[in-house]
């Protein structure tokens, strides 16, 4: 049986040049559009140049184009999906995906830290990868991955953790969930399901901070407006708050404003178990909502997609705690 695999790309240094001068710049055309792989026999390659951005210029609205097409490729008989990404939003983008595709067909995001011209590029090597960890029977119901480097890790808790080494994306806490050896793909570990919301179009006003020590209300307070929609917070240790900040939470409790918290710390998860002014047991009882696992960029794009799906109160502290 043919497997059709289609092959989405994005742009991003996976699909960039670096020129004369040593600055890497977009092409005209992702030279990875035209590329014939030695692929098996059985498999289908469809390609479809759905954007050719800088990962910067990534957003919840392209993000959004990206899984409704997916979801109508399921539909068309497609048996997997391959993003290729640029890597400074790609975490952010395979959460998205991960949160509002709910078919067990596989879906693989990747991309590259070297251009596609430069001495080591790796990007032809993790899109030959991507490719076989789409058409394998072994990731099928896997949820949304990430592969780069002969690592598979989940969309979920994935984080790119240096600027320029291509072995950026690593998993705290948790490790990869699967690497790809001598032609297999090989699951080590299995990451429990969640809920997902096949949302069809995405609000705004979804704002990120991160906590400092000596932090006041100015940042919060600029924030307590109608049109605010949501906020995360990146919390100190395991989910704690500078004493001068709690008046400003209180105001935008009573206003509405759902607030999530997660750790600012590399490792761990967010947890309500400090019990002093700006602790985590008085910020829970306030009614913020805590996010165990995700780091700040990914809790707010859950944050998003929930809202985007209209949860309110305690259905959205759930979707978010769960």
């Amino acid at each position: 049986m043919t497997k059709k695999i289609l092959i989405l790309h994005t742009g991003g240094t996976i699909s960039m040049s670096e020129d004369e001068s040593g600055k890497i710049k977009p092409n005209e055309r992702n030279p990875l559009a035209n590329i014939s792989l030695k692929n098996k026999s059985e498999l289908e390659l469809v390609t479809e140049e759905i954007f050719n951005v800088p990962s910067p210029h990534m957003n919840p609205e392209r993000m959004l184009q990206l899984s409704l097409r997916i979801r109508q490729a399921e539909a068309e008989g497609f048996y997997g999906a391959v993003v290729t990404h640029g890597t400074d939003t790609l975490e952010e983008t395979a959460i998205f995906l991960d949160l509002t595709i709910s078919s067990n067909m596989p879906v693989v995001v990747t991309g590259a830290m070297r251009s596609s011209n430069e001495i080591g590029s790796d990007g032809l090597y993790n899109f030959r990868t991507a490719i076989m960890v789409a058409s394998s029977k072994e990731s099928v119901g896997k949820g949304v991955v990430v592969v780069m480097n002969d690592e598979i890790h989940s969309a979920r808790y994935v984080t790119k953790t240096h600027t320029t080494n291509v072995a950026t994306f690593r998993t705290p806490t948790f490790g990869p969930i699967g690497i790809v050896s001598e032609g297999h793909v090989n699951y080590v570990q299995t990451i429990k399901p969640q809920q997902h919301l096949p949302i069809n179009y995405v609000v705004d006003q979804v704002f990120l901070v991160k906590a400092y020590a000596g932090m006041g209300t100015e940042l919060l307070r600029a924030l307590n407006q109608t049109a605010t929609n949501g906020i995360v917070i990146e919390a100190l240790g395991a989910g704690n708050m500078p004493p001068e900040t709690l008046p400003e939470l209180q105001a935008l409790v009573e206003h509405k404003i759902p607030i999530v918290l997660v750790s600012r710390c590399f490792n761990g998860i967010a947890e309500p178990v400090y019990d002093y002014q700006g602790g985590g047991v008085n910020l829970n009882k306030m009614g913020i909502i805590y996010c165990r696992g995700l780091n700040g960029q990914k809790a707010r794009i859950k944050l998003l997609v929930g809202l985007s799906a209209g949860l309110s109160g305690l259905e959205l502290k759930k979707y978010i705690n769960n």
